[in-house]
């Protein structure tokens, strides 16, 4: 079979991929503290023996991550908290390991675990934060917690805990398929860094630009459909070179 019918199948395959990053950003526009991803693709050529490459397919590669910051979208709420500029959150992913997030809408559940928005324990100094019944809670910019215990007065203010914040370079991360971050050096654990600083009562909104996602989302949509018909073009030659060397036989 013609060779272009594979080099077309592949281009549309890497199409739909590509299709599927896109609308899963588009999913996300509205996801506190989302990064878009980018949709990579390289040609890779085919050789056969020596000399030049016979052709060339689609390869799709691990996909890169737009760590731009979003817009702060004031909140007035305590446990609301956003990263400023470059940096992130530590919380414990549901395996266990440490991961990385800046989704800072937080919440203390029933036991006085300080959880994210999906329920991820945000880890502190010792591990996951837990904190007592309190008057009231206040971050300080370098993710310092205090708070009132429940029936005292502010002479009673205690330091209770630090939200563990960390800078790692972006380049040695890997957004794993729930949304973390996760560190591919050091065994997954990174040191908390001091100079992050995050601002209480904001939320950081997504980085995902619409506009730009649906109209990628057209584009790669007339690709696939251009693909489509290179291989409906190759059926036709194919079926009439058949009945040519059956006129000719």
């Amino acid at each position: 079979m013609d060779k272009a019918l594979y080099i077309a199948m592949t281009g549309a395959k890497h199409n739909m991929l590509a299709q599927t990053a896109h609308a899963n950003n588009l999913a996300n526009v509205n996801t506190t503290g989302f990064k878009a991803d980018f949709a990579q693709a390289r040609s890779m050529p085919i050789y056969y023996g020596e000399g030049e490459p016979t052709r060339a397919y689609a390869l799709t590669e691990n996909p890169g991550t737009n760590f731009s910051q979003g817009a702060l979208v004031e909140t007035g709420r305590e446990l609301d908290i956003a990263v400023e500029r470059e940096g992130f959150i530590a919380v414990q992913a549901p395996d266990g390991t440490e991961a990385f997030t800046r989704a800072g809408s937080l919440h203390i559940d029933s036991v006085g675990i300080l959880r994210t928005g999906n329920g991820l324990p945000v880890l502190g100094n010792g591990g996951p934060i837990a904190l007592p019944p309190a008057e009231k809670i206040e971050m300080a910019a370098d993710g310092t917690i205090t708070l009132i215990p429940l029936g005292e007065g502010k002479e009673a203010t205690v330091q209770a805990d630090r939200v563990k914040l960390v800078n790692p370079d972006v380049n040695t991360l890997t957004k794993s398929e729930d949304g973390l971050l996760r560190a591919l050096e050091n065994d997954g654990e990174v040191q908390a860094d001091g100079t992050v600083r995050i601002v209480s009562g904001f939320l950081e909104a997504s980085n995902v630009n619409a506009v730009n996602e649906l109209v990628s989302m057209l584009e790669l949509s007339r690709q696939y459909e251009m693909q489509v018909k290179v291989m409906q073009t190759i059926k036709q030659n194919s079926e009439s070179s058949s009945k040519l060397l059956q006129m000719n036989g």
